[in-house]
């Protein structure tokens, strides 16, 4: 009997997906901004607004005070009915009024007078930061009924005052409505000015960063496509300079992603070429080995030196293989001769045969350099090969004007070998790449690997290459440093010797 099993639920077991925040562009926060700073500055306006309302509103009470004062002064005897002092007192919302004359104080008119004054408001000297605190009190905290007294010069009468009691909710009423209309104001403000704004920054800003935002994110889709490099909108302010920036950082990036997929492409088939190129020197040292049983002396002579190239040659190509996978090896160094390593040199190149070149040697007596034998004489052996190549180039030959020539000296703890030749020398195009792979061939045709891996080579001895300016031809200068003396390595490398 099978053991029975209860469905599962797939979803169940997912993790829970966690929601996408929500992103808010650009254009919105600039929207969001611009009203925001616009309503601090309507904040900021208001505020001396309100104050300075609550001070006009007063002092217009305080004016109509006072021609109602002239027209009870005049009364004779100061006899007013009582109807018409109740309807002066209405025209100017107070329920008292009063002035002082000389030494006198003088009540001209009451009606319906308070028990108790809550507050005191002296018009003669007013500070504005007490006409601020003032005027948010009367909106936020004092109780609409109160009863407020007010004191404030009588004109053109030096000395008096004019003084009015008056209820706090007309003053109140009046400064909500005012309030009121200064928010509606500033709201139509803000958007008026809101939108200009954010039109202004969006054409000028948004729209350019949104365009390049657009195009680096195609470009990154398919950064080897030379399409979608940004075109320039002919702008000459910082969008412009980002945008030529932009555009030059694309089309380095999809050239240099153009030449490294060259590169794999190329390295593939080198490698292929390469193993099977093995395979057929592997065979031709086999034939080298049996000609060296031959007892002709010319066999014997070159035999030996036959077998030296192929296996050199063998060993060239396995490093090819395993360069895919890793660098190249690191130098095996050790004090070796530069003389007959340079001998070396002019057999391989087949310049011992009747070749019209004229090979000079200038190395100091007994000079030894502190390097790993065979990649120095790959270096020496491309620079020779580069030489050879611009001599042939030039066209007739004349033994007695093409000549490569080999100098070597030590400086110190640095040993300095110079390669030049009296070619044509080396043009201004190939200068700006000149040990750069594919980039710094010197003739029609050439892939520049040659001082690419010379360069490689001699850096990894710690070492320099340059091009010597202001010759004749072309002069490479190589300077290898010796390493750190260490005592027990070098009686090692004796005793191996």
């Amino acid at each position: 009997m099978e053991p029975v099993t209860e469905p599962t639920n797939d979803k169940a077991l997912d993790p829970p997906q966690q929601a996408r925040p929500v992103r808010v562009g650009l254009s919105g926060k600039l929207l969001f901004l611009t009203v925001v700073f616009v309503m601090v500055a309507e904040v900021l306006i208001y505020v001396p607004s309100i104050a300075n309302f609550r001070l006009n509103w007063l002092n217009d009470r305080l004016a109509a005070a006072h021609t109602a004062a002239l027209v009870l002064d005049a009364a004779p005897s100061g006899m007013v009915p009582e109807s018409l002092a109740r309807k002066i007192l209405d025209s100017i919302g107070a329920r008292a009024v009063a002035v002082k004359m000389g030494d006198q104080r003088r009540l001209l008119a009451v009606s319906n007078l308070p028990s108790a004054i809550e507050q005191d408001v002296d018009m003669r000297d007013v500070k504005w930061w007490h006409a601020i605190r003032d005027a948010f009190e009367v909106l936020l905290f004092d109780d609409p009924a109160d009863v407020i007294r007010v004191v404030g010069p009588a004109p053109m009468t030096e000395g008096q005052f004019i003084e009015i009691i008056l209820d706090e909710a007309p003053l109140r009423m009046a400064m909500l409505t005012f309030s009121v209309n200064i928010l509606l104001l500033s709201l139509v403000i803000s958007g008026v000015t809101a939108t200009l704004v954010f039109l202004a920054l969006h054409y000028l800003l948004v729209r350019p960063m949104g365009r390049i935002t657009a195009n680096m994110v195609a470009f990154r889709a398919d950064p080897e496509n030379a399409s979608r490099v940004i075109t320039q909108s002919g702008r000459r302010d910082e969008i412009g300079t980002a945008e030529e920036e932009l555009g030059a950082m694309q089309r380095d990036l999809a050239s240099m992603l153009h030449q490294k997929s060259r590169l794999a492409a190329l390295g593939l088939a080198v490698s292929k070429i390469n193993h099977d190129l093995r395979n057929l020197l592997a065979s031709a040292q086999l034939f080298s080995d049996q000609l060296s049983n031959l007892p002709d002396p010319k066999v014997q002579r070159f035999a030996p030196k036959l077998m030296i190239a192929l296996e050199r040659a063998i060993a060239f190509c396995q490093s090819t293989l395993s360069y895919g996978a890793a660098q190249e090896a690191p130098p095996e160094r050790k004090m070796i001769a530069v003389e007959p390593l340079i001998e070396e040199v002019h057999e391989a190149l087949g310049l011992s045969l009747d070749v019209p070149v004229r090979w000079i040697v200038a190395v100091e007596r007994g000079l030894t350099v502190d390097a790993d034998h065979d990649q120095l004489f790959r270096v020496i052996v491309n620079l020779a090969r580069n030489a050879m190549q611009a001599l042939e180039a030039r066209g007739a030959r004349d033994p007695a004007r093409d000549q490569i020539r080999i100098s070597g000296r030590r400086d110190g703890g640095v040993v300095v070998i110079e390669v030049s030749d009296t070619g044509p020398g080396i043009s201004e195009r190939a200068r700006a790449h000149l040990f750069q792979a594919f980039q710094g061939s010197t003739r029609s045709g050439g892939a520049g690997l040659g001082l690419a891996i010379a360069a490689e080579l001699v850096r990894a001895h710690g070492g320099d290459i340059k091009l010597v300016p202001g010759t004749i031809g072309a002069t490479f200068s190589i300077a290898i440093p010796d390493r750190a003396i260490d005592l027990d390595t070098r009686r090692g490398e004796r005793a191996r010797a």
